[in-house]
């Protein structure tokens, strides 16, 4: 379990110090979207609205600033849903001999 967390530490530094310098350019759904002419689409109500839109942490205006707090809040929430799943979905039942 001590690998998880070394894992989980080195992606907290990936998110805060590298998401900053992603491409602004749009992402392969968005560019299709644009090339095809359903761009306009996306602006109607989403059913699920997103906790971080266009990676940016709501609130904070230094968009580098928000852009980290984003990826680190994103790898949080991520870990955690996944270590719950896993909690769940890997339990071991006894064998009874």
């Amino acid at each position: 379990m001590k690998g998880i967390y070394k894992i989980l530490i080195l992606a907290l530094i990936v998110a805060a110090f590298l998401s900053p310098f992603a491409s602004s350019s749009p992402d392969g759904l968005e560019k299709v979207a644009e090339d095809l002419g359903f761009i306009d689409k996306s602006n109607e109500s989403p059913i699920i609205k997103s906790p971080f839109p266009d990676y940016v942490f709501p609130g904070i205006k230094n968009e580098g600033a928000a852009t980290a707090v984003a990826g680190i809040a994103g790898t949080l929430i991520t870990f955690g849903v996944m270590v719950g799943l896993a909690k769940t979905v890997g339990k071991k039942t006894r064998r009874t001999q």
